[in-house]
């Protein structure tokens, strides 16, 4: 399996999630469990598709909130056996994330700038002023500094990203494949332009859960990616 490829398990609840992963089977290693799923059982789709069915899971959570309350969340969290976690990319979210994690293999992921967002978004929320490329390649490099594993951008930022001293980790949603609607994401790109710019990790959902055979949809997507060069995690 090329765990370059994570699909986004964005269904309603855990027994759909799991039944989407059984559809896929071998196509796919590598699942993302988001905050959508939370109260439908997605934490417990994420333990159950770790211990049970030898999958990664990536907990798309993205953490907010002040020091003591991120370390002590990531702490439980981390109990679990989990391999990617999200937080905001504010540097004390990051250091304390970290701190939660402790010695576990958590890897710890740092959102930079959604990519269902544009300048115009960013404007209406009273961000700061700046080009959004430039914005998420300093928050990227600043998330790194305080000790991230890796970062949530878009792929139009991966090759920037990748050319920061520091970088670690580049997970990539906003991907569609030729001929996807692009639904409510502003900044896409497809699967093999994400891997070929620099990112570790393409987050696929529609595309695949959306589709009448969602593991021929998932087996397309890794026959159209570069050839690996190696991961970093």
């Amino acid at each position: 399996m090329d765990e370059r490829l994570i699909v986004a398990l964005d269904v309603s609840d855990a027994l759909s999630g799991l039944e989407l992963a059984r559809a896929i089977g071998d196509a796919c290693g590598f699942y993302k469990v988001g905050l959508g799923m939370l109260t439908g059982g997605g934490l417990a789709l994420a333990r159950e598709l770790k211990d049970e069915h030898g999958k990664r899971v990536f907990l798309d959570l993205k953490l907010y909130d002040i020091g003591a309350t991120i370390e002590a969340a990531v702490r439980g969290l981390a109990r679990f056996d989990l391999d990617f976690l999200t937080v905001h990319g504010d540097p004390n979210v990051v250091r304390a994330a970290r701190e939660g994690a402790g010695g576990s293999d958590l890897k710890i992921l740092a959102v930079t700038v959604l990519t269902s967002l544009d300048r115009a978004d960013l404007d209406a929320a009273m961000l700061r002023e700046g080009d959004l490329h430039d914005l998420t390649v300093e928050r990227a490099a600043r998330a790194f500094e305080a000790g991230a594993h890796g970062v949530i951008a878009s792929p139009r930022e991966a090759a920037a990203i990748r050319g920061l001293p520091n970088a670690g980790l580049i997970v990539t949603p906003g991907i569609r494949p030729a001929g996807s609607a692009a639904g409510d994401q502003k900044r896409i790109e497809t699967p093999a332009a994400a891997i070929a710019a620099g990112a570790d990790h393409i987050v696929v959902g529609r595309p695949v859960w959306q589709a009448a055979d969602p593991r021929a949809a998932a087996q397309a997507i890794v026959a159209g990616l570069p050839a690996p060069e190696g991961t970093r995690g």
